[in-house]
């Protein structure tokens, strides 16, 4: 393995060491500030950041595996593995999202504030660009499809946290129930489109299973 790969690997897999930490802290907090909340799009918010951690920890040991030698028919492997867990997880928080969303619409249940939700949704709006920079610089170094894969979802992650923060303020300043769950709702064609892709992607692995 040449030198600079392997130094690009190290790294990789260490940036995806510190996106578990990040995104493990980023599900407890949230999580209890959507269900103190009543909050869908919080709760959406944490199923997004548990897919982040899912999709980092099983992306590190892909990435593992090829740092120590594993030959290139069992990388193949890992690499399709990796974009499978990824769409699997897409499809699992769109179902959820659309359906929590869907019944709090029709019941006209509303979301009430939560400091601690707009803290967390604040701190990730600074830490989620810096994972988004560095997972694309090294998918591209590494030529890593589950790698860019990650960094759009992270990058989905990102754009969900605008919108719920946009949610959460619209329900507390003017009083309109509906933004929560809208704001929830407004996550699922993306998370849709960026699953469809990576089960292609897995699809288009060829591997010698012997």
């Amino acid at each position: 393995m040449e030198k600079s790969r392997k130094k690009n690997l190290k790294e990789a897999r260490t940036l995806q060491v510190w996106n578990v930490i990040y995104d493990v802290t980023e599900v407890v907090i949230s999580l209890i500030a959507g269900i103190t909340a009543n909050s869908s799009a919080l709760i959406g918010w944490a199923l997004d950041s548990t897919i982040e951690v899912i999709s980092a920890a099983t992306l590190g040991w892909r990435l593992h595996g090829e740092l120590k030698g594993m030959d290139e028919e069992k990388v193949k492997r890992r690499k399709k593995i990796t974009l499978y867990v990824i769409a699997a997880s897409f499809t699992l928080v769109c179902l959820f999202i659309s359906y929590d969303s869907i019944t709090k619409l029709i019941n006209q249940e509303t979301s009430n504030w939560s400091t601690l939700g707009l803290i967390i949704l604040l701190v990730s709006l600074v830490v989620n660009p810096i994972l988004i920079y560095y997972k694309r610089k090294y998918g591209n170094k590494l030529d890593s499809p589950a790698l860019l894969a990650d960094a759009k979802d992270t990058f989905i992650c990102l754009y969900q946290t605008v919108v719920v923060l946009a949610g959460l303020l619209l329900v507390n300043w003017l009083g309109w129930w509906w933004a929560d769950p809208v704001a929830a709702l407004l996550i699922v064609p993306y998370a849709a489109k960026e699953g469809w892709e990576a089960y292609n992607k897995a699809k288009d692995i060829n591997y010698n299973a012997e």
